[in-house]
């Protein structure tokens, strides 16, 4: 199979630093909102991307479930590889690809572990099946067959068949805050426009930012 030819031109859009707002969270949400509007599938998933002890860097896409001020949070199993790995060494990188709009978002960060309170209120919106699978998944651990995985999980739904699914004790969040964010759009002729923000100080309200342009 060759691959090597497969290309397209970039010329959706453009971006020029007198159109980014100067606070990259309120960039991120117009072009999240942009995303959302252009009913892109997934458009908050993203690429997490963590390190192991021995320096190997491994990736998954997972949801973001909110984005603020103080930074990019998502939800997941604490014993699972990524959380074990962050635990570790809590320097991250989140990638958003929104391709079809031709855009990218890179964000470098730090993970810290969100309140047990935080984790509780977001456990509790979660459609039931959803709960019901945080307690049957051991995730990203060895399981033997599908049919057994769906035997945990038929065992969980009759436990849990009445009353409230409590949280379990092994699951938890991150909050990714960063320091700096990238934008990426899409050039004609491969000359994409990048931008980068780079935290100037580390207030933990209202932070100042240095943006400058990157070579595509």
């Amino acid at each position: 199979m060759k691959i090597d030819d497969i290309r397209r031109s970039y010329t959706k859009d453009k971006l020029e630093l007198n159109t980014l707002n100067s606070d990259p969270i309120a960039q991120f949400e117009l072009w999240l909102k942009d995303a959302i509007a252009a009913e892109l599938p997934d458009p908050t998933a993203m690429c997490v991307a963590s390190v192991d002890s021995e320096g190997q860097p491994s990736q998954r896409l997972v949801l973001l479930k909110d984005v603020n001020q103080h930074g990019f949070t998502f939800y997941t199993n604490l014993g699972s590889r990524k959380a074990t790995e962050l635990a570790a060494n809590p320097k991250v990188s989140l990638h958003f690809p929104w391709h079809p709009l031709e855009r990218q978002v890179i964000v470098f960060g730090i993970a810290k572990r969100v309140p047990d309170s935080q984790v509780m209120k977001y456990f509790l919106s979660r459609p039931k099946e959803s709960q019901l699978a945080a307690w049957a998944s051991e995730q990203s651990r060895p399981v033997s067959t599908r049919q057994a995985l769906l035997q945990k999980f038929a065992e969980i739904k009759h436990k849990f068949s009445k009353g409230e699914i409590p949280l379990p004790s092994f699951w938890g969040g991150f909050l990714i805050r960063p320091h700096k964010i990238e934008f990426w759009q899409g050039g004609e002729h491969r000359l994409h426009d990048r931008f980068m923000y780079s935290r100037a100080d580390d207030a933990q309200e209202a932070p100042l930012w240095h943006i400058e342009r990157l070579c595509p």
